[in-house]
């Protein structure tokens, strides 16, 4: 006999009322790539020139949501030079995503109750349709704007420009902007489709790809406590974005991709800003905490494929059960060792800057970044970094020896 399926809550079965204003402008920007383009570029020779302005206008739309409304506004990942943050606000707002302030606050949302079928303004829980597009079509009571969480963002001058000059700026740089450009290069109505409707709809639905797709499709090395995946098809498409699982457990990292062989041209982009003094406090995760989570993530899925194992050979089950015992125990001392280290470090730091009040305090903070407790700290735990991927290497191999156990 099945057991009798709970009721799901108010807010899944009941239809909210319809957002009209952002059902009709999905409506509106994409109903002329179905009809009119098509008969556009059958019958009319398209200028080049609006092709190129179309994906010029797709990346920097692209990175102005993912540099700027993402990591930088949103999980405050770096500290952007005001040149920079205006770049941002211009094309961020022109992908017409919302302003700043109701974007970021809603992502910070979206992270504090990530999968939660009421709370998750986009829960993947509620299915890849509602989490792609139709959270957005009706007055959901999770999208309901609360900017307590913002604080920071309403402190913020070119935010709240923004987000009070939002429409005239949506306006201008995708209506006036590609028109300007149509009539300079003698192809009005090959700007206005190309750069100006279908540079707009790619440019949703990529960055919707994040909240719907990158929580169904891909592997989840570092955590499987939410839905969120990494996929290296979707880090292409989405400027980096698609390292997802890893954004999760680590979202205050400037970096989605954190190995140099992934797909992350918005990494890039802000490392680059950086070097050119546009950029400064580029926030990292200590590669012994990466570390860390993708050993406990492998140790979770070993007791998985453990306890769901139907093997006759009990005698070779238990024996990797008690390998996989020793090499806990060993992790455990391991990150206890990590964290030991840790708090050494930080009154080792302490004590030598409280040493030195009398001087300046930047001089003091080269003193300690240079001195000889330091540089022995950090080989201490670039060895307890060595070991915890020697210990990964390990635990991979348990798990492939389990599969043919």
């Amino acid at each position: 006999m099945s057991a009798v399926k709970p009721a799901e809550p108010a807010s899944v079965t009941e239809k909210a009322p319809i957002n009209w204003v952002t059902t009709l402008m999905f409506a509106f920007t994409t109903l002329p790539l179905f009809t009119v383009l098509p008969w556009y570029l059958w019958t009319h020779d398209v200028s080049g020139w609006a092709w190129f302005w179309g994906v010029a206008f797709l990346y920097a739309n692209g990175i102005g949501i993912t540099a700027g409304y993402h990591r930088l506004w949103a999980h405050r990942s770096y500290k952007a030079h005001p040149i920079l943050k205006v770049g941002y606000a211009l094309f961020g707002g022109m992908a017409i995503q919302n302003s700043i302030l109701i974007w970021a606050s809603m992502h910070r949302i979206h992270h504090q109750h990530v999968d939660h079928v009421d709370k998750d303004p986009y829960s993947a829980q509620r299915g890849l349709w509602y989490s792609h597009i139709g959270w957005m079509l009706r007055d959901y009571p999770s999208s309901e704007l609360d900017f307590e969480n913002a604080r920071d963002l309403k402190d913020d001058k070119i935010v709240m420009w923004q987000h009070r000059n939002y429409l005239a700026l949506i306006l201008g740089m995708n209506i006036g902007l590609p028109v300007l450009l149509g009539l300079a290069y003698g192809d009005l109505w090959g700007f206005v489709l190309i750069t100006g409707f279908l540079r707009l709809v790619v440019n949703h639905h990529v960055t919707f790809f994040i909240n719907s797709l990158a929580h169904f499709w891909g592997r989840q090395p570092y955590t499987t406590t939410n839905s969120a995946r990494d996929n290296d098809f979707l880090a292409f498409l989405t400027y980096g974005e698609g390292y997802h699982n890893y954004h999760h457990l680590f979202q205050y990292d400037y970096r989605n991709g954190i190995r140099w062989w992934h797909y992350d041209p918005t990494k890039w982009l802000i490392a680059a800003c950086s070097w050119l003094g546009l950029a400064k406090d580029l926030k990292r995760v200590p590669d012994f905490k990466i570390k860390r989570a993708m050993l406990q993530a492998q140790f979770e899925r070993a007791r998985e494929k453990l306890a769901l194992s139907t093997a006759a050979n009990s005698n070779r089950l238990n024996e990797l059960q008690h390998l996989l015992e020793q090499e806990w125990q060993q992790f455990s001392s391991t990150v206890a060792e990590w964290t030991r280290l840790q708090s050494e470090k930080f009154d080792t730091a302490k004590q030598q800057l409280s040493d030195k009040m009398h001087e300046r305090m930047h001089e003091a903070q080269a003193q300690w970044e240079h001195s000889e407790m330091r540089q022995k700290l950090v080989a201490m735990e670039r060895k307890l970094e060595e070991s915890l991927e020697l210990q990964r290497q390990r635990v991979q191999l348990l798990r492939t020896q389990m599969a043919y156990a």
